[in-house]
């Protein structure tokens, strides 16, 4: 098989020997001086840079490029996407799953995880304890099981969502993590108004991902690999990527990902919403012993500013897989958007005390969401529930133009303050108000565009008096 970015061929746009060629050119150039900082001046450019540059750059052990790589990092982060970082929370729907993946304790033959699948009212009270939180954006997870999760009980539970107002809160956005489809599904999923679709793509090495997923219909490489270009056949604008870091070789997945971006710029003419950086963790009888590729964190903190680097238009998600000292270093290299007070176990936003009996994997970070909003702001971020430019049909190669010429901070700006606003007069604690409502007053400032600026403001005191969801 040859390589070709072009082709919608697995094997073909995820091609293994140009992924080896890449690791060998990176090898012979890691102390090439010439080589590595002609690298850096294109990144600085702020345009991305190709797989096999990322490749060169991770090999890199020469100090002040190393410190370089970093400091582009958080210079493209601040760039692209400011000090404003998105929040989330995922919704556990089902741990019904056929598949026989060795690393997640969903497998079809673990006995011990209690399997559960939440009902449309349970699903309502999920969502209520969420909203009372001050959530505005989930992602829905669910596993593979056509018989207990078939695609019409997520799109059921879509519409379960998007339907519950309570008190001033509301689901404004909708992504969805769930296995690989056709594209007649993908449009029905469109159709139910998802977000993003979010697949992760656990590992690259083809030998290594039929090896991790046995069983099921998980086992099929190039259907699952190929599932973005379905995705946005169906008319599914924006999609999101992620490799679970300690399955294979760090090096080889960092390039895969990176090749698969550059697949969908070129078969798509649009690249990945987002990127996630999961890191293999322990979970119910998964022991992370039996992964020899675990990723440490210094790798793991160079790893994000490559990404940032060589994908500048990207959001990045950092899992509450993490500890709150890691996610603290990586926010500054690239990440944009986090999850807050966060259960990966069905059913566990309406339990009193935490239950990860039917969690997918153990939670590090397990603060509440406000104590995330507070914590971001003390560090000088801009916490925010932002929806609005999906509701405005800014996606995909809409949102991407806006993004890369710099006018998307005329949006994103007025609306990450307009909707921490909402979060600061429903639900924040009265320190967390404090803090925030002195953010406000300085970040404001720092909306480009007067007329949007002087608007923003005049939102900004109706939301005071009452009033709700403003958008640019």
């Amino acid at each position: 098989m040859k390589y070709d970015p072009k082709s919608l061929k697995a094997e073909e746009f995820i091609n293994h020997q140009e992924i080896m060629d890449s690791l060998a050119y990176a090898q012979e150039n890691k102390n090439n001086r010439e080589v590595v900082f002609e690298i850096l001046e294109k990144a600085k450019k702020a345009k991305g840079i190709s797989h096999k540059e990322a490749a060169v750059l991770m090999e890199c052990d020469i100090p002040e490029a190393n410190e370089e790589i970093r400091r582009l990092a958080v210079e493209i982060k601040e760039k692209f996407y400011g000090r404003r970082i998105v929040m989330f929370a995922p919704l556990y729907l089902s741990n019904y799953c056929v598949n026989g993946c060795t690393y997640c304790p969903y497998h079809y033959k673990n006995k011990h995880i209690p399997r559960k699948k939440l009902t449309q009212e349970e699903i309502r009270e999920e969502v209520i304890a969420l909203q009372d939180m001050g959530h505005k954006r989930l992602a829905i997870e669910s596993g593979e099981d056509p018989v207990n999760n078939p695609l019409e009980y997520i799109l059921e539970s879509i519409d379960t969502i998007y339907s519950i107002k309570h008190k001033n809160g509301a689901i404004r956005r909708v992504n969805v993590n769930i296995a690989a489809t056709t594209v007649e599904n993908y449009t029905k999923l469109r159709d139910a108004g998802i977000g993003t679709y979010i697949l992760f793509q656990e590992t690259y090495h083809k030998e290594s991902y039929e090896k991790l997923h046995p069983t099921g219909p998980k086992h099929d490489y190039a259907y699952h690999t190929e599932a973005m270009d379905r995705a946005m056949e169906g008319g599914i604008d924006d999609v999101g990527l992620g490799v679970l870091f300690g399955l294979e070789g760090y090096h080889y997945e960092l390039v895969g990902i990176l090749m698969h971006a550059e697949h969908l710029e070129a078969a798509q003419g649009v690249g990945p919403h987002t990127i996630s950086v999961p890191r293999i963790c322990p979970a119910d009888d998964i022991d992370t012993a039996d992964f020899s590729n675990a990723v440490p964190d210094e790798i793991f903190e160079k790893i994000v500013s490559i990404i940032r680097i060589a994908v500048p238009y990207t959001g990045m998600i950092v899992s509450t897989r993490e500890s709150q000292k890691t996610r603290e270093a990586v926010l500054q290299l690239g990440i944009s958007q986090i999850s807050g007070g966060s259960r990966t176990s069905v059913g566990g936003y309406t339990v009193p005390e935490r239950d990860d009996s039917s969690a997918q994997f153990d939670v590090s970070d397990t603060r509440t969401l406000d104590e995330v909003v507070n914590w971001l702001m003390r560090l000088g971020y801009i916490p925010s529930f932002c929806t609005a430019c999906y509701r405005a049909g800014r996606t995909g190669d809409r949102f991407m133009s806006l993004l890369k010429s710099g006018q998307i901070v005329n949006c994103c700006q007025p609306n990450a303050l307009m909707t921490l606003k909402e979060y600061l007069e429903d639900y924040a604690a009265e320190d967390t108000k404090k803090i925030g409502e002195e953010l406000i007053a300085k970040e404001i400032l720092n909306v480009p565009n007067e007329a949007v600026r002087n608007k923003a403001i005049e939102y900004l005191k109706e939301l005071k008096d009452g009033k709700r969801d403003f958008r640019f």
